[in-house]
């Protein structure tokens, strides 16, 4: 469930940051009740941008598929594995 705090309650970062690192979901910050932020972790944040980043290169490798320009999947894997070192 999305946690929503008012923009007031930023005042307490030690508290912020606890509920942060508590949950890797986003914390939504409000001002006179409508949504105006988004605070998260770190370590969140940089789990969504690698996921942004492999969901981006798979739509690249589907829309070459889909061109004809097959590649050989092994290479593809070790380039991306070498990228994110793993």
């Amino acid at each position: 469930m999305p946690r929503i705090i008012p923009i007031r309650d930023l005042k307490n970062t030690t508290h912020i940051s606890q509920m942060c690192k508590e949950s890797k979901e986003p914390i939504f910050i409000t001002k006179n009740g409508y949504g105006d932020m988004v605070v998260m972790s770190l370590e969140a944040y940089e789990e969504k941008m690698m996921l942004l980043d492999v969901e981006a290169k798979l739509a690249q490798s589907a829309e070459e598929f889909r061109a004809g320009n097959v590649v050989d999947a092994r290479e593809s894997l070790r380039k991306l594995r070498e990228k994110h070192g793993i």
